[in-house]
Parts: C-alpha cells; sequence; structure tokens
C-alpha cells in the first residue's frame, strides 16, 4: 500500500485559505475602492458644507465669519487649550458611548445626564467617608459609580420589558427624579456642606488616596510638557472605547445585542431572549454612563458641587448620532464639539455672540445626519446593481448552457 500524501498546507486553497488576511485588510477589502472612497469622503463633505453654512449664517447675523474662524482656530490650538478640550471631549466621549450602547439596539438612552449625576454624587459621598490606601480608594468611587448607573439605567429596561414603557419616557422621567433627589440630598441637614466664605454646597472632599493624578508627570518624562492638568482618566475613556468596539464586534453578546437591534423577532427566533437583551443593554449604558463625571470628579473637584458639570449626557447623544456609533468616530466628534466648545469663549472678545457656536454645532448634525442618510441609499442602490448584474451573468451562462 502506498502512504496517503499529505495535504499541502503551504498552498493556498479555496475552502481553506492557509494565512487570514489582517482584519483591517479584510475590511478594505470589503469595501472596495469606491465604498472606501465614500465612507471617508462622507463625513469630509458634511463638515465642509456644514461649515460653508455656518459662514453664511454668521455673514446675515453682521458677523465677519473669517474672523471668528481664525481667532477660533488661533485660541483652539493654543497649549493651554489643547489640554482644556481633551478633558472635556474625554467627558463626553464616555457620554457617547454610553449613548452608542443603547443606540446598537435600537434603544434610546436620553437618561444618561441623570444617571452620571446620581452616580458622581453618591460616589463622591462614598469616596469622601471611606479612605482607602491607592488604588483601592479610586477604585472604590469608580466601581460605585458604575453600579449606581447601572441600576438607575435598568429601571428603565425593566420597566420597559414588563409594564411596556418607552424607554424615551422612562428616561427622561428619571433624570427629572434624579435632578429632585441631588437636590433633596446635596443639603448641609444631609449629605453635604458649605464652603466657608460662600454660597457652594458640595460634598465631603475626596481624600488623596481617592484622586487620580493628571498625565503630566509621566507625558513630562516623554518630553511632552504641558501648561494644564489633562485628566489621568482619558487612558480609562480610550479603554472603554476599545472593550466596546471588541465586545459588540468581536463576542456571541454583541452579535446578539446588534441582532436583537435589528429584529427583536428574528433574534428570539434564533434563541436569543430580546426581554433580557433589553435590560442587559440599558445597564451596561448606564454602567458607562456612571464613568461620564470621574475625570471631573477624581481629577479636577474632588467633590460634587452645585457647580459640578451638568448637561453631558444630552451633548453625548448628539456626538454619538454624529460618530455613528463607532468608537472612533465618536472620537473625532468628541474632539471637533470639544474644540468648538473651548474656542467660542474667544468670540466675546470679538463682540461675537458665544451661541453661534450652538448653530455651528446644530448644523453640523443636520449636514452629517443628512449626508449620511443619502450615502445609506446611495450604497443600497450599489447594492441592488451589483444582485442585478450577477442575476443577468446567471440566466445568461444559464441560456448559453441550454
Amino acid at each position: 500500500m502506498t502512504e496517503p500524501t499529505k495535504p499541502d498546507l503551504d498552498k493556498a486553497t479555496p475552502d481553506t485559505p492557509p494565512h487570514s488576511p489582517p482584519a483591517w485588510v479584510a475590511i478594505l477589502r470589503g469595501l472596495g475602492p469606491r465604498r472606501l472612497a465614500l465612507r471617508i469622503g462622507a463625513p469630509a463633505l458634511a463638515l465642509a458644507i456644514a461649515l460653508v453654512i455656518s459662514m453664511v449664517l454668521m455673514r446675515l447675523t453682521g458677523v465677519d465669519p473669517f474672523n471668528a474662524l481664525s481667532s477660533m482656530f488661533d485660541y483652539g490650538t493654543t497649549d493651554s487649550s489643547i489640554v482644556a478640550i481633551l478633558n472635556r471631549a474625554t467627558s463626553y466621549y464616555l457620554s457617547a458611548i454610553a449613548v452608542a450602547i443603547g443606540f446598537r439596539m435600537a434603544l434610546f438612552n436620553i437618561g444618561v445626564d441623570g444617571q452620571y449625576r446620581m452616580a458622581a454624587m453618591l460616589s463622591a459621598v462614598l469616596g469622601g467617608a471611606v479612605t482607602l490606601p491607592a488604588p483601592f480608594g479610586q477604585l472604590l468611587v469608580i466601581v460605585a459609580a458604575m453600579l449606581i448607573g447601572g441600576l438607575w439605567a435598568g429601571i428603565a429596561g425593566v420597566l420597559k420589558v414588563t409594564r411596556g414603557v418607552s424607554e424615551v419616557i422612562s428616561t427622561i422621567m428619571l433624570n427629572a427624579i434624579a435632578t429632585g433627589l441631588i437636590a433633596y440630598l446635596l443639603n448641609p441637614k444631609r449629605l453635604a456642606a458649605v464652603h466657608p466664605g460662600s454660597n457652594n454646597v458640595a460634598t465631603p472632599q475626596l481624600p488623596e488616596s481617592g484622586r487620580v493624578g493628571a498625565l503630566n508627570g509621566p507625558l513630562s518624562s516623554l518630553g511632552l510638557d504641558l501648561p494644564g492638568r489633562l485628566y489621568g482618566l482619558l487612558i480609562l475613556a480610550i479603554a472603554v472605547g476599545i472593550v466596546f468596539h471588541v465586545v459588540l464586534n468581536r463576542t456571541r453578546f454583541g452579535f446578539d445585542l446588534r441582532v436583537s437591534g435589528l429584529s427583536s423577532t428574528a433574534a428570539q427566533a434564533s434563541g436569543v431572549d430580546s426581554r433580557r437583551m433589553v435590560v442587559t443593554t440599558m445597564v451596561l449604558s448606564g454602567v458607562v454612563a456612571g464613568l461620564v463625571g470621574m475625570p471631573e470628579l477624581l481629577g479636577a473637584s474632588y467633590e460634587y458641587s452645585l457647580n459640578f458639570p451638568a448637561g453631558l449626557g444630552f451633548t453625548g447623544i448628539t456626538i454619538a448620532l454624529l460618530g455613528r456609533n463607532h468608537p472612533f468616530g465618536i472620537a473625532l466628534a468628541a474632539l471637533l464639539f470639544s474644540f468648538l466648545d473651548q474656542s467660542s469663549d474667544v468670540l466675546q472678545l470679538n463682540n461675537t455672540p458665544k451661541e453661534i457656536v450652538l448653530v455651528m454645532q446644530g448644523v453640523v448634525v443636520l449636514t452629517v445626519v443628512i449626508v449620511y442618510e443619502l450615502l445609506r441609499r446611495f450604497e443600497i442602490r450599489l447594492q441592488q446593481r451589483a444582485v442585478a448584474a450577477e442575476l443577468a451573468a446567471g440566466h445568461a451562462l444559464a441560456g448559453e448552457r441550454a
């Protein structure tokens, strides 16, 4: 008997390729040059259109658009402004990721604002009352904020699956309840105290072991000196974005979540418990929402007070839409909005209304949404033409064989 020949593993076969290309190479090949150009060109075109519209609106209101934009760019690119932009973008990014988790399952979590404020206030109280050595003091506050945010968002998920209450309605109401609870608890007779010589009411300050240091030290060792404090939790925001991408695109749970968002009936037919996915998704969205206030709490203020930043949740909705729920797109959108917010401070020096930046942000969102919708329809037409061409080629081949 002759010994059977062993298959040559080094030779490529159609069924089992010996060496799979990297993921990013496969993605680019799957997009094709035309679709890749559309994916890159569409956002650039949308921003260019938004810029032109904003300049026209400035001119109509009596503002010199070139002077205003030039002053905004000059001020927004200074070293101190760049640090402030990165700090603000860190909170914006976490807020948008929290919203994007719900969006990927067709859930509209408008309650991120209430979730992060409740988490920041209660975790600040806990961190100020319990002193632990670093890094346990820092982890105590962060984990507490995640749990509080997840529990507060989970209420909306439970109401949706048990009583059919829309998460839009329930999260809006939970925002109002959170505002009332914070106003009740942030009182000198309860969980807060009045600062001497001021009217500001705040929770007890976090001990040194519960604070997160700035990134200035590590960066200065690399030869990069910054004029201001760069939040150390910028690294946490980057890690959250990476985990978000990996879980949603590389795990079974992420696949179930996306399928449930596309069609709950199809997901249930394939064995996915859509009711459990709704609650889980809302809880996860709230967990990330609980981190939104941590860069400010652990890196700057070290307390929750009347001056604590509010409204970050609603900005996150806009940034998530602008970034198309993708972690990289959300990062660019967060930097853009943070740049506009920071550079708007210089407008008042030129007798230009600061509110023009809000108009610019709204124009950017509307323009990008319209361009993305046109892109989606164009891609559908391309797919339909490709399928029609393949069917026509198949019919022609069958006719020749007949």
